[in-house]
């Protein structure tokens, strides 16, 4: 082999590696997260009165957040004596739906070992990017009543552990479609747990709060939030980051450039009203305005293709860095790849 054939070799093996190079698939062997796993969920299910008063006291004091947000919120329960207490969390339990309910979650969510070392690496790669951030002491499961996914508080999460069921198991396809969509329940898939743990997280501790309200602020202000899920989960498919079917996912990066000539032609992009932001960012069948087959918050997505695009551009840039750059400087340097 020539001396230019080797050179030739080398360079290729090089620019291989760099392709396959992930910024983000940092090294955390150094990262330290101490979090601490709370299953409400089955000390309601399994406790006896002495046990529960107990437990719900320490609920109280350690995770007084994630308590009222259950009593008060899901459960519609409040804040209740010691003597009332297992009264209150029997007679829910009683209900012949929610006991069904219930050993449906206890069925699948038996071991959660799993579950929660994916949670704990999640938040570990996270410190690794951030390691000044705030990050929580406690993630606690339980059954929330269909009231939310993931909650995020000041220093805890609390997970709705019957969100994620699936929508073909007998206590979902029950739900009453008035009120629960069908693709509401196509959503319920335990794959995207994890996300939602960290998506809570983030979107709640990490990033300053949107200060114009323009879609394309809220845009690019979500397309951080993904990112940085992203940047949680590197090695997981991207069609769970953005917490989309694979087709969906595919069908969106094939229209990406139609979405945002869409946006541009019909001078939405700095829009205020309330309704077509909501259109354009929040959950739903599919995007509003846009053809039916595509995925909802087509918004969010195009405003994380624009954050990869920037960190693309800027890759000496950390990633602490971003949560600070402006909307503007983002939308600017866009371009699309037809």
């Amino acid at each position: 082999m020539t001396l230019k054939s080797i050179f030739l070799t080398s360079l290729l093996l090089l620019v291989l590696f760099a392709c396959g190079n992930d910024p983000l698939d940092i090294d955390t062997s150094n990262v330290q997260i101490d979090i601490s796993y709370v299953d409400m969920d089955e000390a309601f299910r399994t406790s006896d009165s002495t046990a529960l008063v107990r437990i719900v006291n320490d609920y109280k004091n350690e995770i007084k957040d994630v308590y009222e947000y259950e009593f008060g919120h899901c459960l519609n329960i409040g804040d209740v004596s010691d003597s009332s207490v297992f009264g209150a969390v029997s007679d829910f339990l009683a209900d012949k739906y929610i006991k069904r309910l219930e050993q449906r979650i206890a069925s699948q969510f038996k071991n959660k070992s799993a579950i929660q070392t994916k949670i704990s690496s999640g938040f570990t790669y996270l410190k690794a990017h951030f390691p000044k951030e705030k990050y929580p002491e406690h993630v606690v499961f339980l059954n929330s009543l269909f009231r939310s996914s993931a909650a995020s508080f000041e220093s805890d999460v609390a997970v709705g552990l019957e969100q994620y069921l699936g929508p073909k198991t007998d206590v979902i396809q029950e739900l009453p479609t008035n009120e629960y969509y069908q693709w509401y329940k196509d959503g319920m898939e335990v794959k995207f747990l994890e996300r939602d743990v960290l998506a809570s997280w983030i979107s709640a501790n990490h990033l300053p709060t949107p200060k114009s309200g323009s879609l394309a602020e809220l845009m690019i202000y979500w397309g951080k939030v993904i990112y940085f899920v992203e940047a949680s989960f590197p090695q997981v498919d991207k069609e769970i980051i953005i917490r989309y079917a694979k087709a969906d996912y595919e069908w969106a990066l094939k229209n990406e450039s139609s979405y945002w000539q869409y946006l541009v032609d019909q001078k939405l992009l700095f829009v205020l009203d309330e309704r077509t932001k909501a259109n354009m960012l929040q959950e739903g069948p599919f995007t509003p305005g846009l053809p039916e087959k595509g995925p909802d918050r087509l918004g969010q997505f195009l405003g994380w293709r624009m954050v990869q695009q920037y960190m693309a551009n800027h890759s000496d840039l950390p990633l602490s860095e971003l949560k600070n750059i402006g909307y503007n400087d983002i939308l600017q340097e866009y371009e699309t790849t037809d």
